[in-house]
């Protein structure tokens, strides 16, 4: 019996994988496609941008540089000059469509930023992730089977069992990544409930005859909207029609070139169409990420527009956060409570971005009313303050957990993702952070934390020094994750310190 099983080897089934591979647990990961490489992974259809928090963790992962190279970033990390000063963004991404500029972000009023060798984005593509995790999971001891379809799940309060064919594989917990449509999420019962869709939108590969005629990047028109990439016939198109034209219908050559011209309002040709496929807005959440031993991660817990390239990024959020508490309570030393905090701390982060999509959908409408709207949202996000809104809130760099038992109130950096804090020594904390522990930063000159500390020093490492910028703390606490459990600006107190170890790390070691 597996400790666990992952149904689905999308970029969110595997980060997972390699999260509970990392802790030691034994994982099987069952994928329903036969051959991992596919059309739609690769450029340009597969193309997507990880945001700052998704590149973030495989820096801490220490799966940043194979990341970098794969994707064709031959920005080297390790080059940058030497500064404790954050550097502006390069990109700072749109918001339904409408383009901001990277100068107009306020650097100083985003919370606790450090500068750090990750990127705030990295356009790479689904092939090149997949590729990536792949190889870290095979490293780590993980299985992947392709060509395996579940068709039915049973569970009880000592393991669950995943049922494909012929074939059964039992597990102590499963965990559904297997996307939008997924099974998993089906067979357990769980509840999904959201809003229906307002368009069909499509993205197509295709020979354009003419294709000056179609203005490059996001161009809103008095019927929708379309967007020309930079690649050569990749085109996206967004037909306000209640999305009637779903993935139940073939996207004809025929119809792609109707739609295509009522929407950019030209009479541009298509000659032919490579690959076409059709999406829609709908937007839907599950009311828990939890069934007794099956949870959900990624897409099958929540679905929206991929307008501005969220969806993969919330679903290795979801990893992220699922995969060390997955390993406490399979290893047997996670607190009360520990896998039911992973509800509790991502849905509301779903349901944001849910409601961001909704809202970016709202400002694309061609109604009137929607443009009017759409007329101050670009006036807004033009000032420097909407500016620096917006990429906070594409960044992550504005998410806060609410961590429970009034932890939240302690100090405005705990809940937060953690600055990449660096030593004298020129320790980063994102190096401290590759094998998946917590870690405790102390920079007190007494080492005060250093005895409490040594009571999980199987799941915390400690750390002692001064930093090159501190940012007024004299220290700090770290999940796995990269949240921050704990902080204080004061001189550190090794019984709060230990309030905070136990909470999230369990009882002392010894």
């Amino acid at each position: 019996m597996h400790d666990a099983v992952i149904v689905g080897a999308g970029p969110v089934g595997l980060f997972l994988a390699c999260e509970l591979g990392l802790a030691g647990c034994s994982v099987l990961v069952l994928e329903r496609d036969p051959e991992p490489r596919s059309p739609w992974k690769a450029h340009p259809l597969g193309v997507r941008g990880l945001s700052a928090a998704s590149v973030e963790a495989f820096y801490r992962r220490g799966m940043l540089h194979p990341l970098l190279k794969a994707s064709g970033v031959h920005d080297d990390p390790d080059t940058h000059p030497e500064t404790d000063e954050p550097a502006p963004p390069r990109q700072a991404g749109h918001f339904a469509g409408i383009m901001l500029d990277p100068a107009m972000v306020d650097i100083a009023a985003l919370p606790f930023r450090l500068p750090t060798p990750a990127p705030d984005n990295v356009m790479t593509s689904l092939e090149t992730v997949e590729a990536v995790l792949s190889q870290r999971a095979s490293e780590l001891g993980v299985d992947i089977r392709h060509g395996v379809t579940v068709s039915a799940l049973t569970q009880d309060d000592h393991g669950v069992v995943a049922h494909a064919g012929e074939h059964d594989y039992p597990a102590h917990w499963l965990v559904g990544c297997d996307g939008g449509r997924s099974a998993v999420r089906g067979l357990a019962g769980f509840d999904f409930t959201g809003t229906q869709p307002q368009f069909t939108g499509y993205t197509m590969h295709a020979d354009i005859a003419d294709p000056e005629k179609l203005r490059p990047w996001f161009n809103a028109t008095p019927t929708g909207m379309y967007l020309r990439t930079r690649a050569e016939g990749h085109v996206g198109m967004m037909d306000f029609d209640g999305g009637a034209f779903d993935r139940s219908q073939e996207p004809t050559l025929d119809h792609l070139q109707t739609v295509l011209r009522r929407v950019s309002g030209t009479d541009v040709t298509l000659n032919d169409v490579h690959l076409a496929s059709t999406f829609t807005d709908r937007a839907m959440q599950t009311t828990t990420y939890r069934r007794g031993r099956v949870l959900l991660a990624g897409d099958a817990a929540h679905i929206h527009s991929p307008l501005g390239g969220q969806g993969l990024n919330l679903g290795i959020g979801d990893a992220m956060n699922l995969g060390w508490k997955l390993a406490a309570t399979v290893r047997g030393h996670a607190p009360d409570g520990l896998l039911d905090a992973y509800t509790r701390e991502r849905h509301p982060i779903g349901a944001q971005v849910l409601d961001w999509s909704r809202a970016q959908v709202a400002a694309m409408n061609p109604d009137p009313h929607a443009q009017a709207v759409r007329a101050v949202i670009r006036d807004l996000v033009s000032t420097r303050d909407g500016t620096t809104y917006v990429f906070n809130r594409l960044t992550g760099s504005s998410t806060r957990y609410d961590l429970g038992h009034d932890l939240i109130g302690e100090h405005p950096l705990t809940g937060r993702n953690a600055p990449d804090l660096r030593l004298r020594d020129g320790t980063r904390l994102g190096d401290l952070m590759h094998d998946g522990q917590g870690v405790a930063l102390d920079f007190s000159t007494d080492r005060s934390l250093h005895g409490p500390a040594m009571g999980w020093e199987r799941r915390i490492r400690y750390m002692a020094g001064p930093a090159r910028n501190d940012l007024g703390l004299s220290a700090l606490l770290v999940r796995p994750d990269g949240t921050v459990a704990w902080a204080s600006d004061h001189a550190p107190d090794p019984e709060a310190f230990g309030r905070a170890a136990g909470r999230w790390f369990g009882s002392p070691a010894i």
